[in-house]
């Protein structure tokens, strides 16, 4: 029983220790099941389990839940984590977003200034990272903008690739994909190094500013913190996707025009920091607590 060493037909997920349950899943369906265990060790679904499995099976049936194995779902946190890669997809979906409509210049008439749609929305991404610092500590936060920025570089590398495989002649799109995509990888190259270097600043300084104030005053760090990320990333960004190509005077222009728009967002994004704080502090580490506290 149980000798081989691939689930044919179902797979043992985790416990639930408060209500004597064992998670299965079946294989074929991926659907998830919840036993009892005493019913489980009278089933035949116990016969498909590895002998790992049927070993914990046992040790938490007749510990009544006491003994703790490889499979404690509260152990795995998995709401906290799906957070996690929600706030990360967010991240990476603004940020390729913002990249790719700078395609699209905006011109607002009644200030006279041209922006392009990334500039009402790349303030959200210090929002994120400010969320991922306060839930998740500065080693997360960090990864989630490395993997925002390894993501990037491979969308460049794909969408430079594609732009030298040959076109089909007559086809009224070739020419304007290539300007398109040649504007987007410029654009992708400066984003690429002022986003790394911003966020870092960003996640380093909400770290370093709630340390200094006790975890208080959470509109503080999120302030200053997106305030110098802002300015860093304005001037990296513009410096170099524009350099050569505009005068010093008009980058200059371009970079405050975009400081003094990303800095208002930065002023409403107090706001959805505290409302996400509750959130998370509600919907997540208390399932958390609870489920640990059950599992006690």
């Amino acid at each position: 029983m149980g000798d081989s060493t691939v689930n044919n037909k179902y797979k043992l997920l985790g416990f639930e220790n408060n209500k004597g349950l064992a998670a299965i899943m079946i294989v074929s369906t991926g659907k998830i099941i919840k036993v009892k265990l005493g019913d489980l060790l009278k089933s035949e679904m116990l016969d498909d389990l590895s002998k790992v499995e049927i070993k914990d099976v046992y040790r938490k049936f007749y510990s009544g839940g006491a003994v703790l194995t490889a499979y404690e779902v509260s152990d795995r946190h998995e709401r906290s984590w799906m957070v996690y890669v929600a706030l990360n997809l967010m991240l990476f979906a603004i940020y390729i977003f913002t990249n790719v409509a700078a395609t699209k210049l905006v011109y607002l008439e009644s200030l006279d200034v041209v922006v392009t749609p990334g500039v009402f929305l790349y303030p959200l991404t210090f929002l994120i990272v400010d969320l991922l610092n306060e839930s998740y500590g500065l080693k997360l936060a960090r990864r989630a903008i490395f993997f925002a920025f390894a993501s990037n570089a491979f969308i460049l590398l794909l969408l430079t690739l594609s732009s030298y495989l040959p076109g089909l002649p007559g086809w009224k799109l070739d020419m304007p994909y290539g300007e398109v995509i040649r504007h987007v990888s410029s654009a992708l190259v400066a984003s690429s190094v002022s986003f790394l270097f911003s966020e870092y600043v960003n996640s380093y300084l909400l770290c370093k500013i709630k340390e200094l104030t006790s975890s208080r005053f959470l509109f503080l760090r999120v302030f200053f913190s997106t305030f110098f990320a802002v300015i860093i990333d304005s001037f990296i960004f513009c410096f170099i996707a524009f350099y050569g190509t505009m005068e010093t005077n008009d980058i200059l222009n371009i970079i405050y025009i975009q400081i003094a728009i990303k800095m208002c967002f930065a002023v409403f994004n107090v706001l959805p920091a505290y409302g996400a704080r509750s959130l998370f502090n509600k919907y997540v580490a208390a399932g958390q607590v609870a489920s640990n506290g059950g599992a006690a």
